[in-house]
């Protein structure tokens, strides 16, 4: 079997696009803080 075209790692994603990423920077909390408002469910990934 072949393997499948997109793939990625988690560790990647996490550091990428985790809570804790998108804490660090001063946009990434503004991303949070609206997703907050709208009402989501997961914030980010992990």
């Amino acid at each position: 079997m072949t393997k499948r075209t997109l793939s990625g790692t988690n560790r990647k994603q996490r550091r990428k696009s985790g809570f804790r990423a998108r804490m660090r920077t001063k946009n990434g909390r503004k991303v949070i803080q609206a997703r907050r408002k709208k009402g989501r469910y997961r914030l980010a990934v992990g």
